[in-house]
């Protein structure tokens, strides 16, 4: 071979592996945005636990009359949910009765992977949640799961209302039966669009095969998050006459779910992990019928909080593993524990285990080992983030307790003829998306810092000022040079333009998916027991009504918490405010009827603005330039979602074996 040869050889090699560092690279990043984001929302709604906790913490007298409400509606969510209204809409034509048979469960899946006529008459739907509710509430906390007779057992990670992903999981690896058991690991809910019929799927299953079944309660198994993460809205859609009587059925079944499993005495398997005081005795003897929610204060019947049994709950709901030593509260998340290998060593030495089985996190593969092999994560649903981010697993154990796992992409002809450069655009122009919308939640302060860097008002800034005022304003912790491109396209390599990134901020795909999306405000209000929640906690003497001496004891944690731009004095003003009768004190219907009034005014001038942008496109910069326009149209057209029927054939998956 001669000289020139050579040298084409090695330079095509370098090209070759410069292009492979830029794509991994590029998905490295797509990775951090998708995960980064996610977490900071969490940690949003984990903040409304944090307040409950300070409130408890410094009004210790008023936890009874936090759960006055709560413990009324509970005790008779059954009862009142017997009496539903007629629907409006076209329902499936499929009757069901107890017990649910085999039958039955292949009726469902028929009905419920159609895009049109899916849903089951409501009194079906409040049929399944309370017999299940019904039948989980007579079992223990952990899961005993055997291997005896089966030989092997499946255990699904997240599911995250991906019923695409579910029906794969039951087409490859079949229905449950006494060979063939299950362990639904919590998640089911939230995010995807078909959380219901996910739900009701998993529980019809469990009533028809009560003893092959294992439904494991998650952190997302929480009406509070469901406020916040859509499950709640989804309901509400499908059912807008009977919604509120089935979400307090559902509340009712979320109560009762066993908060883990025990495989073979061996293995643990809970949704998060554990931290260094997490205690398996002091879980199995826990009343988990009181924690309804796990972010608001659990039913108490007038006894003492007990704070560090709460604290048990959160930690094997929300913690994660760490690669370093020790344990430390997770600030990603804002709730639960990082937990170290030292961690899980002492861990399972204490409880004479082998190793945990966890979810809780997404990964690239659906599955991951870290702590020398003895922490497994297992997560199943596919095209999570977007179509194409990652693939779905579900573990398959022996009776000798080896993993295997099946890696599975639902939905896999949508990609199927697409280029790894599409592919790779789609899945971008998603991550693109969710940070921008997390971004415009920080809009205007993002604005004034950028000015404050532009005394001359030139409208660009230098590039190391720019990533220093997104990374001060948005603590998302992401590699902001890189992603400097495609928040400010068409700038040079030494200043950036941020009016681009400000309007990219207002173009309409970004304002309308902000619109189509639920802040931590948002499902406050939207969540009336958290609200009457915090109205008992704050009414200290228990009277029925706030005074301003009771609301003024609760601003300063309230603005700690749930931060304002509002003074002291201007918070107690509002109060007065919400004095709608002039009488001096606030009741709860003065309460709820100030922050309902004040949801309907925030969503009006939502929609005043949109409609502002429809007939005109005037802001205080010019037109967005091309190169933002380009890109707001390429993140429109490959984040755009078309549904259909569900083929669960149409998938593709590889057995991989345990890591060696």
């Amino acid at each position: 071979m001669d000289d020139n040869a050579i040298r084409a050889a090695i330079f095509i090699q370098k090209w070759y592996r410069r292009h492979q560092a830029r794509q991994e690279m590029r998905k490295r990043c797509n990775w951090q945005i998708f995960q980064n984001v996610e977490y900071a929302s969490e940690q949003d709604q984990a903040e409304l636990y944090k307040f409950f906790n300070d409130l408890i913490k410094h009004m210790p007298q008023a936890v009874e009359a936090g759960n006055k409400c709560q413990t009324s509606q509970q005790s008779s969510a059954v009862d009142k949910n017997s009496l539903l209204i007629e629907e409006t809409g076209d329902f499936a034509r499929l009757q069901i009765e107890v017990p649910i048979q085999k039958s039955d469960i292949d009726a469902l899946i028929d009905v419920f992977r159609k895009k049109r006529g899916s849903r089951l008459h409501p009194k079906y739907v409040a049929l399944i949640l309370r017999e299940a509710a019904k039948s989980l509430k007579q079992m223990p906390n952990l899961w005993p799961v055997s291997t005896a007779v089966s030989q092997q057992v499946t255990i699904c990670g997240d599911l995250h209302g991906k019923l695409d992903d579910l029906l794969v999981v039951l087409y490859k690896n079949g229905l449950p039966s006494a060979s063939n058991p299950y362990v639904f690991n919590g998640d089911f809910v939230d995010r995807g669009k078909r959380g219901l019929e996910v739900f009701l799927l998993l529980l019809s299953l469990y009533l028809a095969f009560p003893n092959s079944v294992f439904l494991n309660r998650g952190n997302h198994e929480d009406s509070v998050m469901n406020a916040r993460y859509g499950f709640i809205r989804e309901v509400e859609g499908k059912y807008p006459r009977n919604h509120k009587r089935l979400l307090m059925l559902i509340d009712e079944v979320y109560r009762w779910l066993p908060l883990g499993s025990i495989l073979n005495n061996r293995v643990l398997i809970v949704h998060g992990g554990f931290s260094d005081n997490t205690n398996l005795d002091l879980i199995k003897s826990i009343d988990r019928g009181k924690y309804v929610s796990i972010l608001r204060p659990p039913l108490t019947d007038g006894e003492a909080l007990d704070k560090g049994e709460w604290q048990q709950i959160f930690d094997i709901m929300w913690s994660d593993p760490q690669a370093t030593q020790g344990c430390k509260p997770n600030q990603l998340r804002g709730a639960g524990v990082w937990f170290g290998p030292d961690i899980t060593e002492l861990f399972l030495k204490r409880h004479r285990l082998s190793y945990v089985i966890r979810s809780h996190e997404c990964k690239p593969n659906g599955h991951e080992f870290m702590h020398d092999n003895k922490v497994i994560t297992i997560f199943s649903a596919s095209n999570y983030y977007a179509m194409g981010s990652n693939k779905g697993a579900y573990m398959r154990l022996n009776n000798q307790l080896v993993p295997h796992f099946v890696q599975y992409i639902s939905a896999a002809s949508q990609t199927k003829e697409l280029s790894f450069k599409q592919r790779m655009g789609i899945v971008e122009c998603a991550a693109l998306k969710e940070l921008a919308v997390r971004m415009r939640e920080h809009r205007d302060e993002l604005e004034a810092e950028f000015k404050k860097c532009d005394p001359d008002n030139t409208g660009c800034i230098t590039s190391s000022k720019w990533c220093f005022v997104m990374e001060n304003v948005t603590k998302l912790g992401l590699p902001w040079r890189l992603l400097r491109d495609k928040l400010a396209p068409g700038t040079d390599s030494q200043n950036v333009n941020y009016g681009r990134t400000l309007d990219l901020l207002d173009t309409d795909v970004i304002m309308e998916a902000e619109a189509d999306g639920t802040s931590v405000m948002d499902a406050l209000y939207a969540n009336k027991a958290s609200l009457e929640t915090i109205f008992n906690i704050i009414d200290a003497d228990h009277s029925g009504e706030i005074t301003l001496d009771e609301f003024e004891k609760a601003i300063d944690l309230l603005v700690t918490h749930m931060p304002s731009v509002y003074s002291k004095d201007e918070m107690l003003e509002k109060c007065r405010m919400m004095d709608l009768n002039g009488d001096g004190k606030v009741d709860l219907n003065e309460f709820l009827e100030a922050f309902r009034l004040s949801d309907l005014h925030r969503k009006e001038q939502q929609e005043e603005y949109l409609r502002k942008r429809s007939t005109t496109k005037a802001t205080m910069y010019q037109r967005p330039s091309d190169s933002v326009q380009r890109l707001a149209n390429t993140i429109s057209k490959n984040t755009m979602v078309i549904e259909g029927d569900i083929d669960p054939t149409d998938c593709e998956s590889k057995i991989v074996g345990q890591k060696s």
